[in-house]
């Protein structure tokens, strides 16, 4: 490959293992794969199971399921995160001895009464740093709380991070005052999701991320976490979610949307990459019976930059 050459696109698909596929990750996890796929990229699968009592039996199996019937492939994986604590874990070990990371046994109630933490937005109260240079290591928090503690990656004052969306545009972020310190590693002594996908996507050489738009904070935070490891981030694409009538996120509350319930009521495929095309700028000349068949009309370009109002189950179908 010659100094000013392109690399080939990586993409992933990662999905948690927590519950069943609803309509709004099946549009995400289809606009990762045709993104990657319009671009003759590969695509690494890759099964984020790191949510303890979440997960659920059964889930992953479900979801693969679910990706075949909508006909998305991969190259790679699938690879698991359980596979790769050890790697978590070493990384967490080397931030210590960096000073990147401190021990914390804040709860979440002590962080709400704290008289110096900011006000609540999406994500919750700011971490206002009680912890910050209180322990030197996990066995002296330790000794002060009985339990184990968390462990918080340390944002420098005056921390500003600028993401240059695809889909989004810039987004800006004061990440010591807006996000605050955040936590890398749990107190059930399992790795947190943002050292997780870092260390996973670095190892995996993935350069494209397309998701939802709510965790652009978290491309913020993990733009930190690939500098403190001497990597480069992969390209942002955060698209926006599929909402409700109420303008909230797709959930139960809207009725189930499960591609499992679905197709339990004899809609097919065909019906949701319709459905998705629609929502999602994709043209189709002609019924689209498996993801390739979106290729042709999708465009970057056209992905609707508001999010998407689901309507109900009329609107779902190939006519």
């Amino acid at each position: 490959m010659s100094p000013h050459s392109v690399p080939p696109v990586r993409g992933r698909l990662a999905p948690s293992p927590t519950g069943v596929l609803h309509l709004g990750n099946a549009r995400s996890f289809l606009l990762a794969w045709l993104e990657a796929r319009s671009s003759e990229g590969q695509v690494v699968l890759r099964i984020e199971d790191l949510d303890g009592p979440r997960i659920r039996s059964g889930a992953e199996e479900a979801i693969l399921e679910d990706f075949a019937w909508l006909g998305l492939d991969w190259d790679e994986g699938p690879f698991r995160q359980r596979d790769r604590i050890a790697e978590y874990r070493a990384v967490l070990e080397a931030w210590h001895r960096a000073a990147w990371v401190y021990p914390c046994i804040c709860t979440r109630r002590d962080i709400e009464a704290a008289a110096s933490a900011p006000h609540r937005g999406e994500e919750g109260p700011v971490y206002p740093g009680t912890c910050r240079g209180r322990f030197p290591d996990a066995a002296s928090a330790q000794a002060v709380s009985g339990k184990p503690p968390a462990w918080r990656f340390h944002v420098p004052s005056g921390t500003q991070v600028s993401i240059d969306d695809r889909i989004a545009g810039q987004s800006d972020f004061r990440v010591d005052e807006e996000l605050g310190d955040f936590v890398v590693w749990k107190k059930d002594d399992e790795a947190a999701y943002q050292l997780a996908v870092v260390v996973d996507d670095i190892r995996s050489g993935i350069n494209q991320v397309l998701r939802g738009d709510d965790l652009l904070p978290s491309a913020a935070r993990q733009e930190l976490l690939y500098k403190a490891l001497h990597a480069s981030a992969p390209e942002w694409l955060h698209v926006p979610l599929v909402v409700g009538t109420d303008g909230k996120r797709l959930a139960k509350r809207h009725g189930d949307t499960s591609l499992r319930h679905l197709r339990n009521e004899g809609y097919t495929a065909r019906d949701v990459l319709h459905w998705c095309a629609a929502v999602s700028g994709i043209v189709l000349d002609t019924p689209a019976n498996g993801a390739a068949d979106l290729l042709a009309g999708y465009r970057r370009a056209l992905i609707p930059r508001a999010p998407v109002v689901w309507q109900g189950l009329d609107g779902l179908g190939a006519s």
